[in-house]
This record gives C-alpha cells, sequence and structure tokens, in this order.
C-alpha cells in the first residue's frame, strides 16, 4: 500500500536533479574493471561508445530517421565512461566541466574558439 509519505518522496525523486559528482560517486558502484586496467579501460569504452554515437548520427544520412532514444542511451554510455576515467585520473566530475567551461571562456574571450590545436 502506498502511503502519504512514500508519494511525497517520488514527487522530491522527480524533482531531484543529479549533480555530475553524484553521478559519478552512483556509476562508480558499477565499475567493474581490474585496477591494472585503469584509465585504460574506461578510455577505450569510450572511445566505443562514442562510435556507437557516431554510428547512430551516420543513420541519420541512410535512413533519414533520427533515433533519439537509441542516440541518448549511447550517450549516458559515453558519460558512464567519462566518469571513470575522470576518476582513474584522479577528478571528479564538477572539475572536468569547470575546467572544459573556462577553457571555452578563455578562448571565446580571446577570439579562437573557432580553429586548431589544444592551447588557443
Amino acid at each position: 500500500m502506498i502511503n502519504e509519505h512514500d508519494i511525497e518522496a517520488f514527487k522530491a525523486y522527480q524533482n531531484y536533479d543529479l549533480t555530475l559528482n553524484e553521478y559519478q560517486r552512483k556509476a562508480r558502484e558499477t565499475a567493474i574493471y581490474p585496477a591494472g586496467a585503469s584509465i585504460l579501460y574506461p578510455a577505450l569504452g569510450l572511445a566505443g561508445e562514442a562510435g556507437e554515437v557516431a554510428n547512430k548520427a551516420k543513420k541519420i544520412i541512410r535512413d533519414n530517421k533520427l533515433d533519439r532514444e537509441g542516440m541518448a542511451k549511447e550517450l549516458g554510455d559515453c558519460l558512464w565512461y567519462i566518469a571513470a576515467l575522470a576518476k582513474d585520473l584522479g577528478y571528479n566530475m564538477s572539475d572536468i566541466a569547470q575546467n572544459n567551461l573556462d577553457k571555452l571562456d578563455r578562448r571565446k574571450r580571446y577570439g579562437t574558439i573557432k580553429g586548431e590545436g589544444d592551447d588557443r
């Protein structure tokens, strides 16, 4: 039997925004790979999942159809591998996100958003 407390807890859960660091902690609970494969395992997994995203994009051209749900699931797999790789490198997800935003802001300010190279 569902009670008032359960209903309120469910409503709160629906409005809950998961932080990047919370996601990383929860995702880590499902990380099953040898410690000796840290960094390499998630890096290779990320490449594979990114390839699956690219394959879904390719099918837009071939079939003229976007599989939004399938692509979103593959993006979730990419996110899992990013979280695992960041952890293996000693970073939390919010640091990775903030560093990326800082880099993009710097590029925008210096007019180097377009172009090539890591240090532009």
